[in-house]
């Protein structure tokens, strides 16, 4: 299919304002229109993204180079970035400059722990000691912790969870003790991991981000959020909204509040005075009855203030990007299906 030609664009432009504008109650937003090809596997809960045709492809990549006269409900402040999985990038807002990202670590830590111990659906995996200095660690009052008795048996998926659900720091050292040996030898394999994804704007030098050093961008979190969003285990896990801590029969929240929301599955939540509100999502959108899948990173809400303000900052300024995603994706989808004048067919 032949590219726009750059002649024609301006009446595309129009046509697609006309067309796709969606105005929550904050300010319009207009969703790029783009070709998307993913499939959902029922039996395992799995998102693949699926190759489209070379015409798609051309029609995605004349589309989306107006992403930047379009316009979505960013945040005012900090910087995003979202996309569609098996399409790529609906834009982002805010300079990308690496920025602490708090409790956001811990998707990493989950990656690389699940990289080198691959865990099925539903399996309890491999068999974890808690060591005393876990447990110790557990009564922390400056920091978010996870109960866990020292001797105790836990499996992996238990320790995920304790680690992604409640956002326990302790955990997410012990599993980087288990896997590396050392915490400083995990955050290396952190940092490989990393560049292997691209996030060339990325330093770790924690394994759960207590550490201000620990630094992103939207950008690059979005790439790690594309990668591990792969992993069956990993979103069963993101999608629990309590888990009950083994040992202590103690029910626990997940500290995203929008699970359940506005097809919200997911993903992890992050705050502390230096890295504001943090939150990698992941939402779905049912389109023609096929689920689509959507990721997106928002950071640096309200730094530099109460974390506990500046996380339902992150949570809120979520809510309304993925609403304003949500509720324009159906029709920009079907767009994208439909020829344009001066595009081909």
């Amino acid at each position: 299919m032949p590219v726009e030609p750059t002649s024609n664009r301006p009446r595309l432009r129009c046509r697609l304002r006309s067309l796709f504008a969606f105005r929550p109650r904050l300010r319009r937003s207009v969703l790029v229109p783009v070709a998307l090809a993913a499939v959902f596997t029922a039996g395992t809960g799995g998102w693949y993204a699926w190759g489209g045709d070379a015409r798609h492809d051309q029609a995605a990549d004349a589309l989306g180079s107006l992403a930047g006269a379009l316009e979505l409900p960013w945040p005012t402040e900090g910087q995003a970035a979202a996309e569609v999985e098996g399409v790529g990038s609906l834009g982002s807002k805010g300079a990308q400059r690496p920025v602490p990202i708090a409790s956001v670590t811990k998707v990493m830590t989950a990656y690389v722990v699940l990289g080198g111990h691959p865990l099925r659906p539903d399996e309890p995996g491999e068999t974890v000691v808690a060591d005393q200095r876990a447990a110790d660690e557990s009564f922390s009052a400056t920091e978010s912790t996870a109960p866990v008795v020292a001797g105790r048996a836990y499996t992996q998926r238990e320790l995920l969870e304790l680690m992604l659900v409640p956002s326990g720091n302790n955990v997410a050292r012990l599993l980087a003790r288990w896997d590396a040996g050392d915490e400083r030898e995990f955050v290396k394999k952190m940092n490989r991991a990393a560049r292997r994804l691209g996030m060339d704007r990325t330093t770790y030098t924690g394994v759960a981000g207590m550490e201000s050093s620990t630094r992103s961008t939207a950008a690059d979190q979005l790439k790690l959020a594309r990668a591990v969003m792969k992993d069956a285990a990993f979103r069963q896990v993101v999608a629990l909204p309590a888990i009950t801590a083994p040992g202590t029969g103690t029910q626990i929240h997940n500290t995203n509040t929008l699970l359940g929301q506005d097809g919200v599955i997911g993903l992890k939540t992050g705050s502390s005075t230096p890295a504001g509100g943090n939150l990698m999502w992941a939402a779905t959108q049912e389109v023609g009855g096929a689920q689509r899948l959507i990721l997106g990173v928002v950071l640096h809400q309200r730094a530099d203030t109460n974390p506990v303000q500046a996380k339902a900052a992150a949570l809120e300024a979520s809510r309304t990007l993925i609403a304003g995603i949500r509720a324009g994706l159906p029709r920009a989808l079907a767009s994208a299906a439909t020829p344009v004048h001066g595009a081909g067919a």
